[in-house]
């Protein structure tokens, strides 16, 4: 497999980048609560970029007690990250999925019925 590189999205900075992809490991299960996390010098070589860079994403997640340090050992996921994190990524779902929506809807003259009858549709489909 060839070396992933950033960014993957030209709008944000690496360094959240890199917060976002420890985050969606640790969202997904794949990076369990206590588990230790990548160093940054994996994620600096893994995908091409400056160490400090890695490491001020990591220090993001740090900073929101997503991550902690154990001295001489490294970065360890917290426990209660994935609740944390799930939350916060329900919240943003909310504000700029479901509410654009509604606007939307309510502009359009649909109910909040029909509304939920064409999700409900096109969930199955």
């Amino acid at each position: 497999m060839g070396k992933l590189t950033f960014p993957v999205d030209d709008g944000r900075p690496i360094f959240q980048q890199v917060a976002e992809r420890i985050e969606d490991d640790i969202v997904d299960g794949s990076l369990a609560e206590e588990a230790q996390a990548p160093s940054t010098t994996h994620f600096a070589q893994f995908y091409g970029i400056n160490p400090a860079t890695a490491a001020k994403g990591v220090n993001v997640l740090v900073d929101q007690g997503i991550l902690y340090k154990k001295r001489g050992i490294g970065m360890f996921v917290s426990e209660g990250a994935r609740e944390k994190l799930l939350a916060r990524r329900r919240h943003q779902f909310y504000e700029q999925y479901v509410v654009p929506l509604l606007q939307e809807a309510e502009k359009l003259g649909i109910s909040g019925e029909q509304l939920a009858s064409l999700i409900t549709e096109k969930g199955r489909g």
